[in-house]
């Protein structure tokens, strides 16, 4: 089998034209087997847009297409391997079910594991209507929301699955996310993503299979303590509905989210060590998704899907702004967690064919920031805004909101975008819930963005607050070597024990950190 890359494809031909074009263009003869390995959009010159395909090939003539033809080579494939260490004798309980904990019981279980998951919030198909209660309603569930529940916040977001890092477990990760219900295009698109919609049957298929492997995932279920013994953990409390109980144990993960703070304060309180951390805050920005896609790709827009960006701006006071969990087609949700508070996210779905785009536009929050010596000062910091919002929103869950045009010149612009999210916003100025340093760092980097994007900062672009959870203000300190905390058999995983930063990267480390469970023997 051969691999040829850098192929040029038009945009305006379909996929499923692509074995025709391939094999007619390098005149290959006995085609025996074709699969796409990447794709990507080459949008650099405006008039010549295109796709450039990788593509693995079985064919007759493979030696002298190696030599002929250019960017040919043979497949040199290598697939990840879980290692073959012993699991533990007593059951392993995972706190937590997003895509740390997930993928962290799916590898234990699959290895004969005795898995026990705890996850807080509820089944994703209870969780729907909890999350629509409260985009429709104005009604919080405390412990299933779009933060707690089956699949972590990522279950109710666009389902981005990029990243930076270059680790062999990526293409294993989507192999199998596709094999439990997500399109098969994420196991070769540059910019893969599965959507909500998508999401939803994925995370239940998941726990479907650890069930099948004799793992048990139980709902409503919060890890409220940790019992130990000479520096090793020997249970776990455990607080339901029915009643609270204990779990003897040698190891537990805990790979809770980065809303999970009543967890991080029973960590803190039982000894673990933990670290602050650089997090970020800021809002929502929401635009016509037109505006971005014809930015992006001009007239040919109406071959591509809806267009996306990753925008950075370093400002003179030193602060990075930045744009996070752009959602094309999508829209602005209620992500609160705690009663009173408003917190937005971006959502899109598979198609990504809603009429509007949004994207979390952040500012750096460091530790030096904060005041005090508390290693949880990061979540009262977020707490405290997102209370405030609650207020200045009304009540109701209703978030504060404020044109891009009102937001830099105070000329009292009107949105042009309908606003997507529910249960409603109130027309507000921003600078009386962020940090001055946020605002002033937001004003400055605005124009530059606008720069790259025309139109991105034009008066009508809508701005939602407060975004407070794109990531965990805090780290649980863990030997890189063992993944193990300061007390021994408690691995800290994934987003918000610190070691993650979207879907990919927590899977990936709940992958890491199953390896080092069963190593350990």
């Amino acid at each position: 089998m051969i691999r040829i890359s850098n192929i040029k494809y038009p945009v305006q031909l379909p996929e499923e034209k692509l074995p025709e074009f391939v094999t007619k263009k390098y005149k290959l003869k006995g085609v025996k087997s074709f699969r796409i390995v990447k794709q990507s959009i080459d949008a650099r010159k405006k008039d010549d847009i295109h796709y450039v395909y990788t593509v693995d090939i079985g064919a007759e003539n493979e030696n002298k297409a190696i030599k002929q033809i250019k960017g040919a080579s043979r497949v040199n494939d290598k697939r990840y391997k879980f290692p073959n260490g012993i699991p533990p004798s007593k059951p392993v309980v995972i706190a937590g079910f997003g895509p740390a904990g997930m993928m962290c019981a799916y590898m234990l279980a699959r290895h004969g594991a005795k898995v026990i998951v705890l996850e807080r919030g509820q089944d994703v198909d209870t969780r729907i209507k909890d999350v629509e209660r409260l985009r429709n309603e104005g009604k919080l569930n405390p412990e299933s929301n779009v933060q707690f529940g089956e699949g972590g916040a990522g279950t109710f977001s666009d389902g981005k699955l990029t990243t930076g890092v270059n680790d062999p477990r990526t293409g294993f990760i989507l192999e199998q996310f596709a094999k439990h219900g997500a399109p098969y295009e994420i196991t070769y698109r540059a910019k893969p993503h599965i959507g909500t919609d998508r999401l939803r049957g994925m995370v239940k298929s998941f726990r479907e299979d650890i069930i099948r492997h004799h793992g048990e995932v139980r709902f409503g279920a919060r890890l409220c303590g940790i019992i130990t013994e000479e520096c090793r953990i020997t249970g776990v409390k455990v607080s339901a509905a029915a009643g609270d109980y204990e779990i003897e144990t040698d190891t537990l993960v805990i790979a809770a989210g980065h809303s999970a703070r009543d967890t991080f304060e029973m960590l803190r309180d039982a000894g673990i060590a933990m670290e602050r951390k650089v997090f970020a805050i800021g809002a929502r920005i929401e635009h016509k998704q037109e505006l971005i896609s014809r930015s992006q790709y001009g007239d040919m827009l109406r071959f591509l899907p809806a267009a996306d960006y990753k925008l950075s701006v370093k400002t003179s006071n030193g602060r990075t702004v930045y744009t996070f969990c752009m959602c094309p087609g999508g829209e602005v949700v209620a992500s609160a967690s705690e009663p009173e508070g408003v917190v937005t996210n971006g959502m899109s779905c598979f198609a990504r064919d809603g009429e509007n785009a949004n994207s979390a536009l952040l500012v750096n929050v460091t530790p030096g920031d904060l005041p005090g010596d508390d290693v949880l000062e990061g979540c009262r910091f977020q707490r405290e805004i997102e209370e405030k919002a609650y207020d200045m929103g009304g009540g109701n869950y209703t978030a504060p909101a404020q044109t891009v045009g009102d937001f830099l010149r105070h000329n009292g612009a009107e949105a042009e975008v309908t606003p997507s999210y529910k249960p409603g916003i109130r027309m507000c100025s921003l600078d009386k819930l962020l940090p001055g340093f946020v605002t002033e760092a937001m004003r400055e980097a605005l124009p530059e963005m606008d720069r790259k994007i025309k139109g991105f900062a034009a008066d009508g672009a809508l701005l939602t607050a407060p975004e407070t959870r794109s990531s965990s203000p805090v780290r649980i300190i863990r030997d890189e070597k063992t993944k193990q905390s300061s007390i021994y058999g408690i691995y800290p995983c994934g987003e918000g024990a610190g070691y993650a930063g979207g879907i990919m990267t927590a899977a990936i480390d709940g992958i890491k950190t199953a390896e080092a469970i069963v190593e350990r023997g």
